[in-house]
């Protein structure tokens, strides 16, 4: 299924960030004169595609033969950055707005760093994160071309991936208005996959399938208290209802529960060893489900694959992982022979 890959064209549609990491040596800290606070010495940047960009990356390394990207960013020097790093990543961005009344959602992430026995910077510790974003209305006009773009890919998409990172209502990419239109989409274009992924309104996604973590679930469904396989068999059920697309919750290291109109099941994660940063991942797992499922796999099969892609991504220390098919492939190998 990994091997078909290459024939899929893949939608992502949702939040793009910019995740600009500042690697700082502790060793080389300063005094500032002003304040008295300490100025961490920035010995390294990173400029990586962070949230939905975070999908597309696991999708490139995953092999992913063409992945059109949907959003917007601002007319500013992280847009810039944001786009360049979506088209090194080989994805198309000519469907990729840039608004210039909105500015580039980011995270700045301030890491420590150490030289490791290579001579290699390591990092050692996150700092505490900056974030930008827009707290104001996504305009009607932005999301009159952000539709007209999903329309015109949608009709060639094998998969439609949808991220809703923004936490305040209306402020992002997936309003209620793009999020209806979307849901249309899915009734007019039934064999095409699309699934949904978000932080705040996972139970609003209506006709798609949804893949939401525990806690996600949890507050969805206004429930709380067991955090066991069996309640969130029980939880996903509700959130699923009657649609016929296969839905999925996250449980971490107890790995995936997968809902579909046949039953439901529980797939394992795979075991991990220390230490681990969970960044990340739960994206690395929507590029994983997406790619098996556009390929023809069943939902349960699509699980597997994404447990191996998310058992390496958690794996990857200060940054936002990605795993490549060789990987998941070796590491499949290696549970085998445990």
């Amino acid at each position: 299924m990994l091997a078909r890959a290459g024939d899929l064209r893949i939608v992502v549609v949702g939040d793009f960030f910019l995740d600009a990491y500042y690697d700082c040596d502790p060793r080389l800290d300063e005094p500032s004169v002003e304040t008295g606070l300490t100025a961490n010495q920035v010995v390294r940047t990173r400029r990586q595609a962070g949230a939905a960009g975070t999908v597309v990356a696991n999708l490139a390394a995953l092999g992913c033969g063409h992945i059109d990207t949907i959003g917007y960013h601002g007319d500013d020097g992280e847009g810039f950055e944001l786009r360049r790093a979506l088209e090194t990543l080989g994805a198309d961005t000519s469907h990729f707005i840039c608004a210039e009344d909105r500015v580039t959602p980011t995270y700045a992430k301030p890491c420590l760093v150490e030289r490791d026995d290579r001579n290699r910077w390591q990092v050692t510790q996150e700092l505490q994160r900056l974030d930008t974003k827009n707290r104001r209305p996504t305009p009607a006009r932005l999301q009159t071309a952000l539709i007209e773009h999903i329309q015109a890919c949608a009709q060639n998409a094998d998969a439609v991936i949808v991220v809703d990172q923004v936490s305040e209502p209306n402020c992002g990419v997936l309003t209620t208005r793009v999020r209806r239109e979307i849901e249309a989409l899915s009734k007019i274009h039934r064999d095409t996959i699309f699934i949904a992924d978000s932080r705040e309104r996972i139970g609003l996604f209506r006709h798609v399938s949804i893949k939401p973590n525990l806690a996600e679930a949890q507050k969805a469904a206004k429930a709380g208290g067991r955090r066991s396989v069996v309640a969130a068999v029980e939880l996903l059920r509700r959130l699923r209802g009657k649609r016929d697309r296969p839905c999925f919750c996250t449980l971490s290291t107890r790995g995936m529960i997968v809902g579909t109109p046949s039953g439901d099941h529980h797939v394992a994660a795979f075991p991990v060893v220390e230490p681990t940063d969970p960044v990340g991942a739960g994206d690395s797992t929507t590029a994983g489900l997406a790619c098996v499922l556009a390929a023809g796999g069943s939902a349960q099969e699509a699980a597997l694959v994404a447990n191996l892609v998310a058992s390496i991504t958690v794996q990857q220390i200060g940054t936002t992982g990605t795993a490549s098919v060789t990987q998941v492939i070796n590491r499949y190998r290696e549970i085998g022979q445990q």
